[in-house]
């Protein structure tokens, strides 16, 4: 696992983030905060097969925060999208997990992994357990990355989320 000094060293150098709130705040001695874009209901349904020639992505559609920037979400799912992009080397990857508080008030996210070449502003599923339902405010930190040094890949992610979200 990568500590503080050497995500800052890959921040500044490398551009392994860019578009983060406050670098001080968000590094963490193993990790990094990442924070609420927006979030987006779901409209319809999706589908997975083996080759993904028959993939369908779930449509959806974006939720409005109230004028404080405040999210009010009743019990259910939601996909979260982040301000952070990633930029990862060849030889890193990385897993998110959710921040404790989330976890705290009875919400958790659902993440897949940062492959090794991925560049991209990420998604990841939001679940509210907590009956009573949860208020996310824009720009909060919901999730912590945390890196890990692989063996270089010879070819980085090549897949349909290369480079979403990303401005041209």
């Amino acid at each position: 696992m990568l500590n503080d000094q050497t995500i800052r060293r890959l921040i500044n150098n490398h551009q392994l983030i860019t578009h983060y709130k406050d670098l001080e705040t968000q590094l963490q001695p193993s990790g990094f905060d990442i924070t609420l874009h927006h979030i987006e209901s779901f409209t319809g349904g999706g589908a997975a097969d083996y080759s993904n020639q028959e993939r369908i992505i779930a449509e959806t559609t974006p939720l409005e925060p109230n004028p404080e920037g405040w999210y009010s979400l009743p019990q259910g799912i939601y996909k979260v999208v982040y301000n952070e992009t990633v930029n990862m080397p060849l030889d890193v990857a990385a897993i998110a997990r959710t921040r404790s508080t989330l976890l705290r008030n009875g919400a958790a996210l659902a993440t897949a992994v940062w492959d090794p070449g991925y560049h991209g502003r990420s998604s990841s599923l939001l679940t509210v357990h907590n009956p009573h339902g949860i208020r996310l405010k824009r720009d909060a930190r919901i999730a912590q990355l945390i890196f890990f040094h692989t063996l270089e890949v010879e070819r980085g992610y090549s897949g349909v989320y290369q480079n979403e979200r990303v401005d041209p």
